[in-house]
């Protein structure tokens, strides 16, 4: 039994913690978990009761324990794979970040494109398949391996990607920033617009926490030598129904996924794939400019910015650039020039989305917008509740699937590629 005096004191340090933490919670302060680098050890690991035995790991596996965080109820900043429970039949995943939310992987349909014909569309169509048991995500049945690459899918993990320990970190000035893993000690995230400039003898975590250089292989194996160059809004998980949440990409964006997918960015390649890293030619960006809609080239380049297919900042590592970019207020919505870059996630997402292949919007249907809305199985429109053009989903899971976006294009809208070839 512990002693009168020893019981005191324990009442006296939990009821001061308690008192700090409302203490921080009212002032409005708060402190994430990774702050642009390495976490507590014990946030991840457990080194006397742990499900995994080869990493000590809170998760049975790298991914659960991230999605012990991540995988959480509830729309939240850092939340990016909707809980099933939170997505039952008709419903859609709740998180609209950049990435996309990996609950579409577990969102499959069935429809009749045409009389007489069913197309089934797994949910593992619809992005990366991480492998995460405790969460109920598998390997790809299908890619067995990355298409256009090597890589073993059942080995594809959060930290294939992200390095879960956060050692890539940005140093130098904004506008003239090295990398390394080491060097000086990280003090903040480098991930946003607002994120602080590194004094000398500091460093900001790489964009969110994303490999490069130096960044020991994860799961999968394998090792990056390009560095992810962007900024993201502070306030990125959000509708988009007002006003768009725009990442400002920079450098290095396509070659840091051709780290897995090699044969998807190759002239060599005899998969024919669309050119990426390269400049947009004067008639791509007089199109992107003018393009509103199917049929609609009445649009100005100084409003033009789309964050359904958004570009590439010209070629540069320039932080003040790119963090003056990374806004969700609609001010920064001008188009691109022609030394910005086509990129791939100019047409996919990085984690899923609500359509095949990862795409941010439907490549699969004639028209992505019916009679003047998104097309749903609950549509009031009884054009646009036809098979054919809902898939399988309501209103809502369309919508979400478009980040809320507001149907703002052409009544009877076609694929966004026309954005950049206008051939509709």
């Amino acid at each position: 039994m512990p002693r009168p005096g020893i019981t005191r004191i324990k009442t006296v340090l939990f009821t001061v913690a308690i008192a700090k933490i409302f203490m921080l919670l009212s002032s409005g302060e708060s402190f994430a978990f990774h702050s642009g680098g390495v976490a507590e050890c014990m946030g991840c690991h457990n080194i006397h009761d742990a499900k995994s035995a080869s990493a000590l790991l809170a998760g049975t596996d790298i991914s659960s324990t991230c999605l012990d965080c991540h995988g959480e109820s509830g729309a939240g900043g850092y939340h990016i794979a909707t809980p099933d429970a939170d997505m039952p039949a008709g419903t859609p995943p709740g998180n609209m970040t950049p990435g996309g939310d990996f609950g579409w992987l577990k969102k499959a349909y069935t429809y009749s494109p045409r009389t007489g014909t069913t197309t089934v569309e797994p949910g593992e169509r619809h992005g990366h398949n991480i492998v995460a048991v405790d969460f109920g995500y598998t390997a790809d049945s299908t890619n067995t391996t990355a298409p256009g690459g090597d890589m073993d899918a059942t080995k594809l993990a959060c930290n294939s990607c992200h390095d879960n320990h956060g050692k890539l970190r940005r140093m130098g000035s904004d506008a003239a920033p090295t990398f390394g893993v080491t060097g000086a000690p990280i003090i903040a995230s480098g991930s946003y617009g607002n994120s602080p400039a590194p004094a000398a003898g500091q460093a900001v975590g790489a964009y969110r926490l994303l490999r490069g250089p130096g960044s020991t292989a994860g799961s999968g194996g394998k090792t990056f030598t390009a560095v992810f160059n962007a900024a993201v809004p502070a306030t990125y998980n959000r509708s988009e129904a007002t006003t768009p949440t725009r990442v400002a990409y920079g450098y290095g964006i396509s070659e840091w996924c051709a780290t897995c997918h090699p044969d998807m960015h190759t002239a060599t390649s005899s998969k024919m794939t669309h050119p990426v890293n390269q400049g947009l030619s004067s008639a791509e960006v007089d199109n992107y400019s003018k393009y509103k809609g199917s049929g609609i080239m009445t649009g100005s380049a100084a409003t033009s910015y789309d964050s359904l297919v958004p570009f590439q900042t010209d070629n540069t590592r320039n932080y003040t650039t790119l963090k003056s970019l990374a806004v969700n207020d609609g001010s920064k919505a001008t188009g691109p020039a022609t030394s910005d870059r086509v990129m791939c996630l100019s047409c996919h997402r990085a984690h899923a989305t609500g359509w095949p292949h990862m795409t941010r919007w439907n490549n699969d249907g004639e028209l992505i917008a019916v009679d003047g809305v998104w097309p749903g199985t609950d549509s009031p429109s009884s054009i646009a509740s036809q098979a054919k053009y809902a898939q399988g989903r309501t209103v809502t899971e369309t919508t979400v699937a478009y980040n809320g976006a507001t149907m703002h294009y052409a009544s009877y809208q076609r694929s966004l590629c026309n954005k950049c070839h206008a051939k509709d």
